[in-house]
This record gives C-alpha cells, sequence and structure tokens, in this order.
C-alpha cells in the first residue's frame, strides 16, 4: 500500500517529466516541494524505488529518476478517482478502427494458463485464444488517450518455464454488441494507433469481419 507521503512524492517526479524520460532530481530541491527535510525527501525516493515505483541511475552529477509502469498506472488510478468524484457521470467512448491482421502472438498469449487464469477471473469470461487486432481511424487517436484515465484491470507479470512473462491491463468493451475488452502489454510505449482486443468468441467468424473491415468499438465509463 503507497502511503500518502509516497504518493506526493511520485506526483512530483511525473510533473518533472518522470513519466516520459529519466529527469535528474535533487533531494534538496524535492524536499522544498515536499516542505521536509532533504533527509525525508531520500527516505521517500527509496521508498518508491524498494516498491519498484521508480528507478533510479547514480550517476557523478547526480540522480536519475524514472517512473516505472507500475507508477504510472498508480497515477492513472488516481486520475479515474478523481474523475469520479469531479465528473459523476456516465458515458461512453467510441473508438472506430479497421481489422489488421496480426502476427499470431496474440494466440499463444491469451493462452497462457498465466494470462488466461487471470483473464477468467477478471473479466469473467473464457478467452477465445487469439486477439482482434485494430488500427484505429486519426479521429479516434485522441479517444483512444481519454482512455488511459479510466479504470483498467491489472494482469500481473509471472515467471513459467524459466521465463519472465510482463504484466497488462485490460478495459472491458464491447463490440457490434459482443462484450470484450481492449488488452494493452505492459510495455510504455506501444503504437497510440493498434489495439488489441479479447473476446469469449471468435470475433472475425461471429460478426463476419475481414482484413480492412471497420469496427466500431464502445467503452462504458462512469
Amino acid at each position: 500500500m503507497v502511503v500518502a507521503d509516497d504518493l506526493q512524492c511520485l506526483k512530483l517526479i511525473a510533473l518533472m517529466g518522470g513519466c516520459n524520460e529519466k529527469v535528474w532530481v535533487s533531494s534538496q530541491a524535492l524536499a522544498k516541494k515536499l516542505d521536509t527535510s532533504p533527509q525525508t525527501a531520500s527516505r521517500r525516493l527509496i521508498s518508491l524505488e524498494n516498491q519498484q515505483i521508480i528507478t533510479r541511475a547514480m550517476r557523478p552529477d547526480g540522480q536519475y529518476i524514472v517512473v516505472t509502469r507500475q507508477g504510472e498506472e498508480l497515477l492513472r488510478r488516481e486520475y479515474a478517482d478523481y474523475r469520479r468524484i469531479f465528473e459523476p457521470k456516465r458515458g461512453t467512448f467510441v473508438l472506430e478502427g479497421a481489422v489488421i491482421d496480426g502476427l499470431g502472438e496474440g494466440r499463444y498469449y491469451v493462452s497462457n494458463p498465466g494470462y488466461h487464469d487471470q483473464f477468467v477471473e477478471n473479466l469473467g469470461f473464457e478467452p477465445y485464444p487469439g486477439t482482434l487486432n485494430l488500427q484505429l481511424a486519426p479521429a479516434s487517436i485522441p479517444i483512444r488517450t481519454k482512455i488511459d484515465a479510466l479504470d483498467w484491470i491489472e494482469i500481473e507479470g509471472f515467471v513459467a518455464d524459466n521465463r519472465t512473462f510482463g504484466g497488462a491491463r485490460c478495459l472491458p468493451c464491447t463490440v457490434r454488441g459482443q462484450p470484450g475488452a481492449i488488452v494493452m502489454p505492459g510495455r510504455s510505449h506501444y503504437p497510440e494507433d493498434i489495439i488489441e482486443i479479447i473476446s469469449p468468441v471468435e470475433l472475425r467468424t461471429i460478426l463476419n469481419l475481414k482484413t480492412g473491415s471497420i469496427v466500431v468499438v464502445e467503452i462504458a465509463y462512469d
């Protein structure tokens, strides 16, 4: 559980650009912004690092810090909470995209027990072993950015057969009335115009989709 003081420290690092790149951070300057001592500010950084929320690199000119994927998700959840407080209304985001051919990796990962079992537990359906890949229309890319602030479901990484599998996140959606979920791998820089969707059915067959078919995806939010 991240304490409030650690969260405030994380937010300041993010405001300095730490979600995008490594930023130089002085404990003294950070202490002033936190209205605390340099020693306490240093302890905050150590705490965040121990929780794998940030990573630090010590160089001759000081320390460079970057927010990890876990830290980004923490900030997104906080943002989503504040949106529910100040924007208490339910609506629907709509994304439009064209069906594209994938590389076949979706089938492998969705079928992997480490991911599969978490999808079943968190989404409430048995996912078809494969993903529907869409390339978003230019007008949908800004909307795709907005859904990052919604309350995504975390899929934890794991180790199996001496191999490390990274985490992911998913967001329930519907595709022409069929239930599903957008799945984003735990990589920070995933193409903003590409989304992958899992569903309890083979969407291409059920919806008679072909490469190039236009699909509308709906995401309900509070």
